[in-house]
């Protein structure tokens, strides 16, 4: 297994090729060289989508359809589980997935034609279901606060999941949806620890960063919870009840977390992240994690993926119920949003 550091600024060093293609390279270390990694630089494909609203049925998720601007994400968290969509694009999950990004750049004029159908029935959007909606390369797109621009003219409800503090960019719009119970947003916390966040989400908001955006957005009056996510044993599940405790201090009303998946390709891929940074440790952190995955790394059954099972999971658990009495936090879900308002501009409106 690679040992290898990856390079400034990413989550991983390793390139694996995607399930899909009919070949296969192998790197061959002749011990020539031991130098730094050069950097990354972050390349973007441009897409014309034809549909942008995502639909699933997983009883484990508050919301059935979902928005992602890019495929991709720039923050380069190692143990993200979307990492392997990237292999249908015929791109690797590894470095490829934080460095060679796709932006949707029609997705706000789609969104507007799939709201306007007839048969539309409303129901809480969610942004950041699969990438960050606020990654970085987002503030040259700017597809997100385009996507909100649609919703709120449509007065439609959503809700967004993000680690990036570049959401407060968009505090004007944020503000007027929250003004109508429109809008609900998650601040993914991961860990309190500055060193830790470098190398498990290299591009990420720093986590004082997060709290500041906690802290502003409940100043604006915007509805706003913690996700503490993913929880890796013996990695920062240490963190978790200090981590409901910073962001109920800095105005969280709500919490949640998951415990860490490590689907298909996030596997290999989060094992040589141990091995190149935790060493010591590896064996011991790969052990609990089949201990809540039922002898495997990854289950990837509904009501079991994101809580896992035996007593390591259930000992988290019972510490986040006792952590969220003691602060008076909130378990909640999009299910309080108004759905009613919403209205596709220039439509007609009902007689009665």
């Amino acid at each position: 297994m690679t040992t290898t550091l990856p390079p400034r600024g990413r989550g991983t060093a390793s390139n694996p090729h995607n399930r899909f293609a009919p070949t296969t390279s192998v790197p061959v270390d002749n011990d020539w060289f031991d130098e730094v990694p050069k950097p990354q630089v972050t390349e973007i494909r441009n897409e014309l989508a034809k549909t942008v609203i995502s639909r699933n049925q997983s009883p484990d998720l508050p919301f059935d359809r979902s928005i992602n601007p890019y495929r991709g994400c720039e923050h380069g968290c190692i143990y993200c589980y979307a990492r392997p969509s990237h292999a249908y694009w015929d791109l690797s999950p590894g470095l490829d997935f934080e460095t060679k990004l796709i932006a949707k750049t029609n997705a706000a004029a789609v969104l507007e034609q799939e709201l306007s159908k007839p048969g539309y029935v409303c129901a809480p959007i969610n942004l950041g279901a699969n990438t960050d909606p606020y990654q970085p390369i987002e503030r040259q797109q700017r597809l997100t606060r385009q996507i909100l621009e649609v919703l709120l003219r449509f007065r439609h409800p959503l809700t967004i999941v993000t680690k990036g503090s570049l959401i407060l960019r968009d505090l004007d719009l944020l503000s007027e949806l929250a003004e109508r119970n429109l809008v609900r947003v998650l601040i993914s916390l991961t860990t309190l620890d500055d060193e830790l966040k470098r190398i498990l989400e290299p591009r990420a908001a720093a986590p004082s960063a997060r709290l500041r955006a906690i802290r502003v957005l409940r100043g604006q009056g915007i509805p706003v919870g913690v996700l503490c996510a993913p929880m890796i044993p013996m990695i920062n599940d240490h963190e978790l009840e200090a981590l409901l405790e910073a962001a109920h201090d800095a105005g969280a009303q709500s919490a949640n977390y998951i415990l860490l998946r490590l689907p298909r390709e996030v596997g290999p891929l989060f094992e040589e992240w141990l091995a190149a940074h935790y060493p010591q440790r590896a064996n011991h952190v790969m052990s609990l994690i089949r201990q809540v995955r039922g002898g495997d790394i990854y289950d990837s059954r509904f009501g079991h993926r994101f809580r896992g099972e035996g007593p390591f999971a259930q000992l988290l658990a019972q510490r986040f119920d006792v952590a969220l009495r003691r602060l008076g936090l909130e378990r909640r879900g999009s299910d309080s949003l108004d759905c009613t308002a919403f209205a596709p501009p220039h439509s007609q409106m009902s007689l009665f």
